[in-house]
């Protein structure tokens, strides 16, 4: 529905320019009740509203694009001129002026500026070459001819140019969704890889308090409640448009992770060094950083180091190769739109590190 309201501007100014070319029939029609009489200006009439049909017929072939009829109706069209020339003498050259530059609307190249020449040209020489023609008009109808044609010439490169445009914002708004699809997956992942990361190590170690300590066990069930509700409005954020991740709420979401996990934590208590600007993206380094400690590293200490333009994760664990899982590959995305230099890999001795630096 779109596409058909954006192109019915082009479509309306095509059909009153085409109306406004049937000038050139009735300019031929002066020359048929000049010349002719009886059935010969009946016949001269009757030919050039086919002229006239012929043309609107062409008109409607362009909007639908089957040039085949296009140019079997274009040949008709110069054939009825032809038939016509002997009743309206001189004045039917004037319907060259239609003919040519609908030709010259499907052609490219030497071509077009070509048939324009031979246009005017004929305009100009064949009343000299016919007897009893006058050749007054000749120059009139060649400036006609030049002048329709390149009206016909810039209308459809401006048409072309419309269509390109219409393509290319089509194609701007398919990036668009698809980017914001990319957007909430990779969103998705990163919130639901911590929460339920969290949620598990909770419930792991609520089972194994259950038996001999209760109370401790119930705690660490009412955080995992806390950790499901918390999860579902993240995601009902992120699918909105709306989730708001911060460093310092990571921070405490962290520290709350390790200490479950049973992971010693030195995690930074101020954070004011950092500009707000790189707020949210510290944040997701955190998140991300964190969460891959608990799932992965089996450590036993992990350390958070802030800067102005720099946050660093790094555990003693077990390392590994600086393969690419989704949430890194989400991270590194996020960290190269903002225009930031993400680094991970192991460390020696041992553990592994994830760093982000903030461009300048």
């Amino acid at each position: 529905m779109e596409s058909q309201d954006s192109r019915g501007p082009d479509e309306r100014r095509r059909l009153l320019l085409s109306l406004g070319m049937l000038c050139y029939p009735f300019l031929t029609a002066a020359g048929v009740a000049q010349h002719a009489s009886g059935a010969g200006l009946v016949a001269g009439y009757l030919l050039l509203v086919a002229v006239s049909a012929c043309y609107l017929a062409i008109v409607t072939a362009s909007m639908r694009s089957r040039w085949r009829t296009y140019w079997w109706l274009l040949a008709g069209m110069t054939a009825l001129a032809v038939l016509v020339a002997p009743l309206a003498h001189e004045n039917a050259l004037i319907l060259t002026a239609m003919i040519v530059p609908a030709a010259v609307a499907r052609v490219d190249g030497r071509a077009a500026p070509a048939l324009v020449v031979l246009g005017a040209a004929a305009c100009v020489g064949v009343p000299m070459l016919v007897p009893g023609w006058s050749t007054g008009p000749g120059w009139y109808f060649a400036v006609a001819v030049v002048f329709t044609a390149l009206l016909v010439h810039t209308f459809s490169r401006t048409a072309t140019a419309n269509q390109q445009l219409r393509e290319a914002r089509a194609e701007v708004a398919r990036l668009a969704s698809e980017a914001e699809r990319n957007r909430i997956a990779r969103d998705l992942h990163d919130l639901l890889g911590h929460s339920l990361t969290a949620i598990t190590v909770k419930t792991t170690l609520a089972r194994r308090l259950a038996a001999g300590a209760p109370a401790a066990a119930l705690a660490e069930m009412e955080s995992v409640e806390r950790l499901s509700r918390q999860a579902l409005a993240d995601v009902r954020a992120a699918v909105s448009g709306y989730r708001d991740v911060t460093l310092a709420g990571e921070l405490a979401r962290g520290r709350e992770l390790l200490r479950a996990a049973g992971v010693a934590a030195d995690l930074p208590t101020a954070y004011d060094g950092v500009p707000p600007e790189r707020q949210e993206l510290f944040g997701w380094v955190v998140r991300e950083g964190l969460t891959n400690v608990v799932r992965h590293a089996r450590a036993e200490r992990c350390t958070v180091e802030l800067t102005a333009s720099c946050v660093e994760v790094r555990d003693d664990g077990v390392g590994g190769p600086a393969g690419a899982g989704s949430g890194l590959d989400g991270l590194r995305a996020r960290v190269a739109a903002a225009g930031g230099v993400l680094t991970a890999g192991p460390t020696r001795p041992r553990g592994w590190s994830l760093r982000v630096e903030a461009p300048a």
